[in-house]
């Protein structure tokens, strides 16, 4: 490895964007360098680096923004964001550092927006949706929080989101962001950044330009207050009042599918393809429960579920879905519901991610979010079980207000599709147990107790 993928090898594994956590990097190398900022021999520089990262025989691709400067010349507030100092290119030495916290930078950034690329193949190529407008001169500003991507906020104007972990071809997100592009229902999108990397035929999306929402709330936020509030003793008018704002979201949810059938493909799933469906989340279950001993004793409850499913003889639509649907992904401004990120779960391959899904699978997805605010705030609270009954009421309340504004606004109506809602329910909860095993065992107790008492369809009917 060169000095820089060396530097790279060591800073990676620390990003919270970094999917292979715990498991060493074997090989590192720089697949490709874009130079798109230059000022000079006191810099800064920006260039935009794809490196591949080895680990246990597979390999990943993630996209890296990397400053260089000259040593005496990086500012003070920088220096927290060092990789290390190396030779860049076969240069002098320079420190490198994350770009994505350089002000100047992520300025000049913002204006190759305003003039984008013409048609040549060869470098990073800045598009711009027709009719949009980018207003620049604002710094980026690093958003706090995210785990799969980075996103800088221009002003009250503009969000860049750059993906961090790359698959070939276009992101999901800027697909289905586009396909809504004119909604209510997302962040209008006004560009996004492109390149041609090794291996694939069609262009790879890096970064997606979108309106900023201001004074928007994530909608987990407004979710575990309200639990919050609720377990402090606060009024049921309170508790009633986000049950109409679960509503809708729930409208709003199948708004937002409706329109996306409209503008995508979509289909059916034979009772055949159901009971393959079916034969996948036994397998999921199967790995599961080799890696968390915990869940074995649920696993019976689980196994009944899929096996009810497997046996659904009535085919079910698909269609383009968002594919990592929770609370964390929807945002409140005064307007109404606003849905973000649907590039789907990012460490599945963007192909399986295009793929058609059925709206049930956003729902159940929604619904376990529920249960995961509740959930949360009881993980400090062991053996109250007035508490627990508390947030397991709110959640119920909650959910059913959700699947009713669901059917209200046009979709699949959940009452109707309690086998298969089911199903994708524990599917869900399946991965949870190995997300939280693996990144926050003190979490574990919230999937695992949502599984322990879902013992009837989770509505009624």
């Amino acid at each position: 490895m060169s000095e820089l993928e060396e530097l790279l090898a060591v800073w990676l594994p620390r990003q919270r964007w970094f999917s292979g956590k715990g498991i060493p990097i074997r090989r590192l190398r720089i697949l490709s360098r874009h130079r798109l900022l230059s000022a000079g021999d006191e810099g800064p520089d920006l260039n935009l680096l794809v490196v591949e990262a080895g680990q246990r025989g597979t390999y990943s691709r993630y996209q890296v923004m990397l400053g260089s400067r000259p040593p005496r010349a990086l500012p003070a507030d920088l220096a927290r964001t060092a990789i290390g100092v190396c030779q860049v290119f076969g240069g002098r030495a320079q420190v490198v550092y994350d770009a994505a916290h350089d002000e100047q930078l992520t300025r000049l950034l913002l204006e190759r927006f305003a003039a984008p690329t013409s048609e040549g193949r060869s470098e990073v190529r800045f598009r711009t949706v027709p009719g949009a407008r980018v207003h620049t001169g604002a710094p980026g500003r690093l958003l706090t929080g995210e785990q799969s991507n980075t996103s800088l906020v221009f002003g009250r104007e503009h969000v860049l989101k750059t993906f961090r972990r790359l698959w070939p071809g276009p992101n999901p997100d800027l697909e289905l962001n586009t396909a809504l592009s004119g909604s209510p229902y997302v962040a209008e999108p006004c560009g996004w950044i492109e390149a041609d990397l090794p291996g694939s035929p069609t262009p790879t999306t890096l970064a997606m330009l979108q309106t900023f929402v201001p004074d928007a709330t994530d909608g987990w936020v407004l979710a575990t207050e309200n639990v919050r509030s609720l377990l402090q003793g606060s009024s049921p008018e309170r508790e009633s009042s986000f049950a109409e704002e679960a509503a809708l979201l729930g409208r709003t949810t199948a708004e937002a599918h409706r329109a996306l059938s409209q503008a995508l493909p979509t289909d059916v799933l034979s009772p055949g393809e159901i009971s393959d469906l079916a034969d996948a989340m036994i397998e999921r279950l199967a790995m599961a429960t080799a890696e968390v001993p915990e869940l074995a004793e649920h696993a019976p409850r689980v196994m009944s579920a899929y096996s009810d499913f497997s046996r659904v003889d009535e085919p079910l639509p698909t269609q383009r879905v968002h594919g990592d649907y929770h609370l964390g992904q929807v945002i409140r401004p005064e307007q109404g519901w606003v849905l973000l990120d649907f590039e789907g779960e990012p460490t599945m391959p963007v192909q399986d991610r295009r793929s058609l899904s059925t709206p049930l699978r956003d729902v159940a997805g929604m619904l376990r979010s529920f249960d995961y605010a509740a959930g949360y705030l009881l993980i400090g609270h062991p053996g109250e079980p007035d508490l627990e009954c508390s947030a397991r009421a709110w959640a119920q309340h909650n959910r059913e207000a959700f699947c009713r504004g669901y059917a209200d606004g046009g979709g699949i109506d959940p009452e109707k599709h309690l086998t298969a809602l089911r199903a994708f329910e524990f599917d869900k909860a399946v991965y949870e147990v190995l997300y939280e095993a693996r990144n926050r065992p003190n979490w574990l107790r919230v999937p695992l107790d949502s599984i322990a008492s879902a013992v009837a369809p989770s509505l009624p009917g």
